[in-house]
């Protein structure tokens, strides 16, 4: 039973798994008297693939009070998606095309669902990738995971643009099949420039297998969640990182075991880090915007980027 009051104020939920040990309990608050807001926010936590009924329940109390303005979505957007898209009055683009929810907002009386993780996904790889990085370089791009984020970092790289800067192969690993086989539905109509492979990885010495035949210059991202919802990593100590490759470890708390081991092959194989601060902030700020109806939010990232560190 959902165990969350109606709002006094206008109020932001986070639905996810440990939504307590985030930052942006902390950090909300800085950001909303920056922004002018009277607001708050509220966590609301699942445990992974929880019953349908426990996401409707949620959504349905957010449509329904009138101070509880929206929500930011993790782990649990696709699940969330399944259970919930009849109670939206407007699905996005993305949320329709990627078949997940990672913001919830209210707009002209009608309940509203975002997939906000394209244009988060792609801010935080533009920080962190140099521009015509894939013209210059033939590495490949291997994203161990095949939830939300996986098809949206996906979907920013084939997307129409002008120019080649996209990866000539993306390798997407799963331990389950079936969100393989959705992911390689969802994605089978993206560009063709790009060769897209979906393997099965039951377990980590699998993906191991993988790493190990990536060509030098490749990004390796860990979209699974190990390592924050819960404990170890895709990969085992044993794995070995192509030389001079990007590693990106999207998430930013938790044991991150994932980056510690391309930490200690970081010296020997010329590895550039990336942990999952800007894509945190990325990811808030855009849903943030879409809650309150704010505009320019992008001009505001320095400032709120400071707020957050400090907070």
């Amino acid at each position: 039973m959902l165990n969350v009051k109606p709002a006094e104020r206008p109020t932001i939920y986070f639905i996810g798994v440990t939504t307590g040990k985030s930052s942006i309990m902390r950090v909300f608050p800085k950001w909303a008297e920056a922004l002018g807001l009277d607001a708050e926010i509220k966590g609301i936590d699942f445990k992974p693939h929880s019953p349908g009924e426990a996401y409707r329940e949620a959504v349905e109390f957010i449509k329904n009070d009138p101070l509880s303005l929206g929500a930011l979505v993790t782990t649990h957007k696709i699940d969330l998606y399944n259970a919930c898209k009849d109670l939206f009055e407007y699905l996005d683009p993305f949320a329709q095309k990627l078949g997940e929810i990672s913001g919830i907002s209210k707009r002209d009386g009608k309940l509203c669902g975002h997939a906000k993780d394209p244009i988060s996904s792609g801010l935080a790889l533009e920080h962190f990738v140099p521009e015509k990085y894939w013209v210059e370089n033939s590495g490949n791009v291997f994203l161990m995971g095949a939830g939300g984020a996986a098809l949206a970092m996906s979907l920013y790289f084939g997307r129409e643009k002008t120019g080649n800067d996209i990866p000539k192969k993306i390798i997407i690993s799963n331990r389950s099949l079936p969100r393989l086989e959705s992911a390689k539905e969802i994605l089978n109509d993206m560009n063709p420039a790009i060769a897209f492979e979906y393997r099965h990885t039951p377990s980590p010495s699998d993906n191991d297998a993988i790493l190990a035949s990536l060509p030098p210059r490749s990004l390796i991202v860990n979209a699974t969640g190990l390592g924050k919802d819960a404990p170890g990593s895709p990969l085992t100590d044993a794995c070995s990182f192509p030389k001079d490759s990007l590693v990106w470890e999207i998430n930013y708390r938790g044991e991150l075991v994932f980056m510690e081991q391309a930490k200690a092959q970081a010296a020997e194989k010329g590895l550039v880090i990336e942990d999952g601060w800007i894509y945190f902030i990325h990811g808030w700020t855009q849903v943030v915007a879409e809650v309150f109806h704010l505009e320019n939010i992008a001009d505001k990232i320095p400032m709120l980027s400071e707020i957050a560190k400090n907070a």
